[in-house]
C-alpha cells in the first residue's frame, strides 16, 4: 500500500463535547502508521463531505445522544445518505460509532444501535469497541478505567451538563475513544492487506 488508508470521522457535536470525543477518535486512528484520520462535521452536507466519504476505507460515525437517540443534525445527514444507499456506495467499508451524553446512561446504547443500523443498511462491516467493561463491573474498578461506562457496540462518553468541552468528557472516556480509533485503524489495515493477498492469489 502506497497511499495511507483514509478513515473519516463523520460526526456532529451540539456543544463541543462530542467534538472533543471525535478528536480523540482521530488521534487513535493517527496513532497507527499507514492510516490517516479525516475529521468531518456533518452539519454541512456539501460535495467535499460526500467525496471524502466515497473514498474512505472506513467511516466512524459520531453523535451526541439527545432524548435517547442521535441528534437531529446527525439524523439529517443519515437521511441524506439515502442516495448513497440506493447505489450501495459504502458497501464493504468498515464502520464504527461513538456517542456522548450528560447522563451516565442517557440511553446511549440506543444512539449507538442507530449508528450500527445505519451502517448495516449501507452494507458496511461494523467494528465494535472490543473492550471489557470497566469501573463498576468489579468492586475494584475505577472511574479512570477504559470503557468505564461499559459499552460494547461503540465508545461512550459522559459530560456533565454544567461542564464545558474544556473539562468534559473525562480522560478515561477520551482514552476509550482513542482506543476505538486505533481499533478501527488496525482493522482497516488488516482488511487492506487481506485484499492485497487475495488479489495476488488470484493472479498467481
Amino acid at each position: 500500500m502506497s497511499a495511507p488508508l483514509s478513515i473519516v470521522i463523520a460526526h456532529h457535536s451540539g456543544y463541543g463535547h462530542t467534538g472533543r470525543q471525535a478528536v480523540a477518535v482521530a488521534a487513535g486512528v493517527d496513532s497507527l502508521p499507514g492510516v490517516r484520520a479525516d475529521l468531518r462535521d456533518v452539519t454541512t452536507l456539501d460535495d467535499s463531505l460526500w467525496a471524502a466519504l466515497e473514498t474512505a476505507d472506513a467511516i466512524i460515525f459520531g453523535s451526541p445522544t439527545y432524548m435517547g437517540s442521535t441528534s437531529a443534525v446527525f439524523q439529517r445527514f443519515a437521511e441524506a445518505s439515502g442516495r448513497v444507499w440506493a447505489e450501495q456506495g459504502w458497501q464493504g467499508k468498515l464502520a464504527a460509532g461513538f456517542t456522548n451524553s450528560a447522563g451516565i446512561n442517557g440511553n446511549k446504547d440506543n444512539a449507538l444501535l442507530s449508528l450500527a443500523v445505519l451502517a448495516a443498511q449501507h452494507g458496511m462491516t461494523w467494528v465494535s469497541l472490543g473492550l471489557l467493561p470497566g469501573w463498576a463491573y468489579t468492586s475494584t474498578g475505577s472511574p479512570d478505567d477504559l470503557n468505564r461506562l461499559g459499552g460494547f457496540v461503540g465508545a461512550m462518553a459522559q459530560s456533565s451538563s454544567d461542564l464545558g468541552p474544556d473539562r468534559a468528557p473525562t480522560d478515561s472516556d477520551l482514552r476509550t475513544a482513542h482506543h476505538l480509533g486505533a481499533r478501527v485503524a488496525r482493522t482497516a489495515l488488516q482488511f487492506a492487506h487481506g485484499r492485497e493477498a487475495a488479489a495476488l492469489a488470484v493472479t498467481a
